[in-house]
């Protein structure tokens, strides 16, 4: 199965449906964004501390990875960065560019996957933007290094992803306030399925996502030539029941360093 093309048709579908990440910011957040006042998230609620980023980002050439939507990229474009927002899904760049052409903004939108920057050469970017989206991919090690890849020795790399613990419970029982432990990480939607829904389910137009372990999460990071500088935690803010015992969604900061020989 080419989950690729699945996920990317099924965030084209997640557009149409009008889905929380497909929804781009507002001109008055862009006016605040012009004029210095700007946030970003990568998880679901929290912003992105502002001590993570250059006091000015202006001029700084920033990759949105796997971040279509109209979200992140228009506000950093706003506020003065070089911005280039990647997305497997046609339709969400497509927000992208409409928000760019309503405020008068400059950024740049390339459709790929984050597995594959072959698109940018080596050390493009002062800094890597990437919101909750390596779920969508089976194997996050290779994303940490193509990031690495593209990033300027001691630039800067924001990363939001998800806390396994998210992954271990039975998802319908969890909605009906059931935590029942069934599935083991690593593991993929496609696992977690019964042999005969599997076709339905890619049928419907579902995305297929992919539960990466911790150690996967950070420690790829820092085999990939990141050093790890700052960390918190998010939730689906009170969505779930699991909110209501920890956190699920994680936020990373991270700087490329250039390791000696």
């Amino acid at each position: 199965m080419d989950t690729t093309k699945q996920n990317s048709s099924a965030w084209d579908m997640k557009v149409e449906e009008g889905a929380r990440y497909t929804l781009p910011v507002s001109s008055e957040e862009i006016e605040k964004s012009k004029a210095g006042e700007w946030a970003i998230t990568v998880t679901t609620e929290k912003s992105v501390p502002r001590h993570w980023f250059p006091e000015s980002i202006k001029g700084l050439r920033i990759l949105c990875l796997a971040s279509g939507g109209g979200q992140q990229a228009p506000i950093l474009a706003a506020a003065g960065a070089d911005v280039t927002v990647t997305d497997l899904s046609k339709k969400q760049l497509e927000q992208d560019k409409k928000v760019a052409k309503r405020d008068g903004l400059s950024l740049t939108t390339v459709q790929g996957d984050m597995s594959d920057l072959s698109a940018f050469d080596d050390g493009t970017f002062d800094m890597v933007v990437n919101p909750v989206s390596n779920l969508f991919v089976k194997d996050v090690h290779v994303v940490w290094q193509e990031i690495a890849r593209v990033t300027k020795d001691k630039g800067i790399l924001i990363a939001g992803f998800t806390n396994p613990l998210l992954w271990i419970f039975d998802d319908t029982q969890e909605r009906k306030g059931i935590l029942d432990v069934r599935h083991p990480i690593p593991s993929s939607t496609l696992d977690h399925l019964p042999k005969d829904e599997v076709e339905s389910y890619t049928q419907s137009n579902q995305t297929i996502e992919y539960a990466h372990t911790l150690e996967q999460q950070i420690q790829g990071q820092i085999a990939a030539g990141f050093v790890v500088t700052g960390f918190y935690e998010d939730d689906f803010g009170g969505t779930r029941i699991l909110d209501q015992y920890i956190k699920t969604f994680i936020g990373t900061r991270a700087v490329k360093m250039k390791i000696e020989s």
